[in-house]
């Protein structure tokens, strides 16, 4: 894995990745400073630790994770990442107790991708989707009112 960062990041990768949940995502992106201030200024994450190789994100009780392209320069993937702009096509990541309009406004603000406006869903959300600078969809909604 190749690294660019020149300090020690905030806490060991070790003991960082025995605290994870269960379940966690990691997304993995061109530029870690980009998708920061996507998820900052869109969905108002907070960045509990960044650098130019990783970010240890939360929102609303979620922590996931983002990892720099060049990271992954062993893994797999390494060579189909290099050929594609997108990602996360047939994936979508859903956050409850988000508010949609807020997101929706943010959105437009900051010149993200709106997938979908916010709406009223058959499953009982107010939603709206917006997609991260690498292509990665979001549904974030908090419920309606029952009829």
């Amino acid at each position: 894995m190749t690294k660019k960062r020149t300090q020690e990041p905030w806490m060991p990768a070790d003991e960082y990745g025995r605290r994870l949940p269960k379940f966690s995502v990691n997304l993995v992106v061109a530029d870690v400073a980009r998708s920061v201030a996507f998820y900052k200024n869109v969905l108002g994450a907070k960045a509990v630790y960044s650098d130019v190789d990783f970010a240890a994100m939360e929102i609303a009780g979620l922590e996931f994770m983002l990892h720099a392209d060049h990271t992954y320069d062993q893994h797999p993937w390494h060579t189909r990442l290099q050929q594609t702009k997108q990602r996360g096509l047939g994936a979508e990541l859903r956050l409850f107790g988000v508010n949609p309009d807020e997101v929706e406004a943010h959105a437009k603000q900051h010149g993200a991708r709106l997938l979908a406006a916010c709406s009223d869903k058959p499953h009982g959300w107010r939603e709206v989707i917006v997609e991260d600078p690498d292509g990665y969809a979001w549904a974030v909604g908090v419920p309606t009112s029952r009829k």
